[in-house]
């Protein structure tokens, strides 16, 4: 069987550092927020070239953190809206309302899968005060045309990065992370670059920022007893931080072997039922997920499991058709809608080997 993505063996090539640093941490007995934490955020921030990264639970709660921030900040302001994309995982939209703020869904462009500046602009309001672009499947959106209207607009820009680690602006050199007025990374284990937990970050080049959210994942603490402002407890956990440290040593190395199954999907898989993704060849995607479209999804999905294959879905309902979000259910995104009933997400990771792509290819192909 190929596995859809063999996380105990992506893990077992570190095993030997982990259990050294395991054994770090119980000796010297600091839980929370201690040195783990402390070098995973200065070399984080130094790996996305930003001035700041801030260590929390989880993916959602750097988002959350970022708009409650900005509005601790007064730069928002409760009910102002946000522009995000309709086809994002539901976390996305479910941290803006969680932040108080309205978000307001726009269709990606159907090739990249992304936000364009066009559609953001026809969808702008005077509500409207900040942009929340979502690096899909691992993909750069393309940044410069949504900064340009931004600073037209008097608009924040935000990144949900947490399928992006790694990704870098042909144009620019600028990774993920470094784009916006901020972003939020996810480390859930299948991540890229995934924990063996939840975790999450936040970088950004704003100081105020960075001060506030350091802040606010504590309880609001300034120091010790000193609560400046009514913050929550979303702390990155220092274990997960000493094992992230280590796997940020190959992130650039699992990227580039991503890079290459991809690029041999592209070329090599030939079959007119099959869309394959739109990909330029550069280091703006790092493939977190390789996502092809097929009209008749359940069929060949049994056919590619009957053939030892695994696959997953991401994601077979879109938000807005999500009880959670029954306010937008009344709501018609086509592009949307197609994306999320005909995806279909192949095996791709850093530990697969050449026939394994080569058994993957063939079948396709022979569907």
């Amino acid at each position: 069987m190929i596995k859809f993505l063999d996380l105990p063996q992506i893990n077992a090539r570190h095993e030997a550092e982990f259990k050294a640093a395991l054994t770090s941490f119980l000796n010297k007995g600091h839980y929370i927020l201690g040195e783990g934490v402390n070098t995973f955020e200065t070399n984080f921030a130094a790996y996305c070239g930003t001035k700041y990264c801030i260590g929390v639970s989880n993916g959602f709660d750097a988002l959350v953190l970022i708009l409650k921030g900005y509005i601790e900040l007064e730069r928002l302001a409760k009910g102002d809206e946000v522009v995000v994309p309709a086809n994002t995982y539901i976390a996305t939209i479910l941290a803006i309302i969680e932040a108080g703020l309205t978000p307001v869904l726009v269709e990606p462009n159907p090739e990249t899968f992304n936000i364009e500046a066009s559609e953001i602009e026809t969808n702008i309001t005077n509500k409207t005060k900040a942009i929340l672009v979502v690096h899909l499947y691992g993909q750069l959106t393309i940044m410069e045309p949504i900064l340009a209207l931004a600073k037209k607009h008097s608009l924040l820009v935000f990144e949900d990065a947490a399928q992006a680690h790694g990704a870098k602006n042909t144009s620019t050199q600028l990774k993920a992370g470094n784009l916006s007025d901020a972003a939020g990374f996810s480390f859930y284990p299948s991540k890229n670059l995934g924990a063996l937990g939840d975790a999450g970050a936040v970088t950004t080049n704003d100081v105020a920022l960075a001060n506030v959210i350091t802040k606010l994942r504590n309880y609001g603490t300034s120091s010790k007893n000193v609560n400046d402002l009514a913050g929550v407890n979303t702390r990155l956990d220092e274990l997960q931080a000493l094992f992230l440290n280590i796997k940020l040593k190959s992130l650039d190395q699992d990227n580039a072997a991503r890079q290459t199954i991809a690029k041999r999907y592209l070329s090599e898989i030939k079959n007119q039922k099959i869309k394959l993704p739109y990909y330029d060849g550069s280091q703006n995607h790092v493939f977190h997920l390789f996502i092809i479209l097929v009209e008749d999804r359940k069929d060949f999905i049994q056919y590619l499991k009957e053939n030892n294959i695994e696959t997953a879905i991401h994601y077979p309902t879109p938000p807005h058709k999500q009880q959670a979000l029954h306010r937008f259910n009344h709501l018609k995104f086509p592009i949307t809608e197609k994306i999320h009933e005909t995806c279909v997400s192949l095996p791709i990771s850093p530990i697969m080997t050449n026939l394994e792509v080569d058994t993957v290819i063939e079948t396709l192909n022979n569907y």
